[in-house]
């Protein structure tokens, strides 16, 4: 049986995969184990509790408060904000548990269950593994006054929005800002933290109603954001996903500025400032070669590691490292946050187009990028893409014609069924080729039976 858990918590069709009963069952469990491993704080443990718009998010707050509450937590709902900001709540309020429901960047009708441990750190490996092997397990149930309260947090997004505010290096006076918030949980806080840093904002997709997530806005479709860019002659368009744990960027002629891009103006900003810890950013493998390069040039080492923020933190953490995230716009700043905070990293980069006062196309242009192409490859079986013989001869091939201008990356994806076949090489054109072979190679080899 595939785990639960994937690179990002529990996802899946929500009512279908993610139901309220598993809902339920995985927050009971998750107490049991991390009180059982000696995590709680106190004798009468306490959770937070938040999730984004989605429709479906509702009955599955219930269900984890509920099971929560039955557990004996006492628990603080503190309704739709961004998956980071249940992160600081969890640590600002010395909570033992944080529970988000979301499911990111996903369509609509997803959703999922993320936990955080105190202090607002994600849970490793070991203990989703434990929560998974305990799920449904017979328990001694708590009666009376020892059953868990339940109650509303309304202030947690002042909170958190002065938390960020707090956490800018410089004002933001004079830039008018685009901010997508994709229908999402950041549709509240992240153009007031925008505002009150002096910034003139133009807030779009700010108007979740509980299934428009998503669609076909935030940062996995930037149209909307580099038309509204050229519309309001803005400097920048900052564009979220459903939860508000990424952020990318376009800059004013409508160029795309990606997680490697932002990673790279945060380090050489941070670097400037010295605040960049041993003068070392964490990537993961999916990052392009042009990061590494120009970080080179700069003087500033990359440690890379597996797909996933989770893995990123953990790097930075066992290493005291200060900044680090992913291409598609994860990036923790770890002096002001436990994981990966989209709302947090628009406002330091526009906080160095502020500083320095020159365009974000150039302060991005320091990374030349290597042509990659992406192709996700669906209705496979991702379990056996690092295992079955025709591939891995279809990539011996394909790294022996690119010898050392390229790189080839085949990985399942860690929250959708997906497997994910990147290719860098020094022509886009070359790149697009290898990587429909190598597409056609998965597809053929592991398609799924009707």
């Amino acid at each position: 049986m595939a785990s639960l858990f994937g690179t990002d918590g529990v996802r899946g069709l929500a009512n279908v995969d993610l139901t309220a009963e598993l809902a339920l069952d995985l927050s009971v469990a998750a107490a049991h184990v991390l009180a059982e491993a000696g995590a709680f704080g106190v004798e009468r443990p306490t959770a937070v509790v938040g999730r984004d718009p989605r429709a479906s998010g509702e009955f599955l707050e219930a269900a984890v408060v509920a099971g929560l509450a039955s557990a004996g937590l006492d628990v603080l709902r503190v309704g739709v904000l961004p998956t980071p900001a249940v992160a600081f709540l969890t640590g600002r309020l010395n909570a033992d548990l944080g529970v988000m429901l979301s499911a990111s960047h996903n369509p609509m009708p997803d959703n999922g269950i993320k936990f955080f441990a105190r202090g607002g750190h994600k849970l490793d490996d070991a203990i989703e593994d434990a929560i998974e092997a305990r799920l449904r397990e017979p328990w001694k149930r708590p009666t009376g006054a020892a059953v868990g309260r339940v109650h509303d947090y309304p202030e947690g997004v002042e909170t958190y929005v002065a938390h960020v505010v707090g956490s800018a290096p410089y004002r933001l006076d004079g830039l008018k800002v685009v901010v997508d918030c994709a229908h999402g949980a950041a549709y509240e806080a992240a153009p007031e933290v925008l505002r009150r840093l002096g910034a003139d904002v133009v807030a779009i997709c700010a108007e979740p109603d509980g299934l428009n997530i998503n669609a076909g806005c935030g940062s996995t479709h930037l149209d909307l954001l580099i038309q509204a860019v050229a519309e309001h002659g803005a400097d920048v368009g900052i564009a979220h996903d459903g939860d508000a744990d990424r952020c990318l960027a376009v800059d004013a002629d409508g160029q795309v500025v990606d997680g490697d891009r932002i990673l790279a103006v945060l380090a050489l900003a941070m670097q400037e400032q010295g605040r960049l810890r041993h003068d070392t950013v964490v990537a993961t493998v999916m990052s392009n070669e042009g990061l590494r390069l120009a970080m080179q040039a700069a003087g500033i080492t990359v440690v890379d590691t597996a797909v996933g923020d989770r893995y990123v933190l953990e790097a930075m953490k066992d290493h005291g490292y200060a900044l680090g995230g992913e291409q598609s716009g994860h990036v923790i700043l770890l002096d002001h946050s436990t994981t990966g905070d989209g709302v947090l990293t628009a406002t330091h980069l526009l906080a160095q187009m502020s500083h320095t006062g020159r365009p974000l196309s150039e302060l991005a242009g320091v990374v030349e990028k290597l042509p990659q192409v992406l192709v996700n490859v669906g209705g496979v079986d991702k379990r056996r893409v690092a295992s079955d013989h025709n591939i891995r001869e279809a990539v011996a091939a394909a790294e022996a014609e690119l010898g050392h201008t390229g790189r080839v990356l085949l990985r399942p994806s860690g929250t959708e069924p997906l497997v994910r076949v990147m290719v860098e090489a020094a022509t886009a054109e070359q790149a697009e080729a290898v990587a429909k072979q190598l597409a056609d190679v998965v597809r053929s080899s592991l398609t799924l039976a009707e």
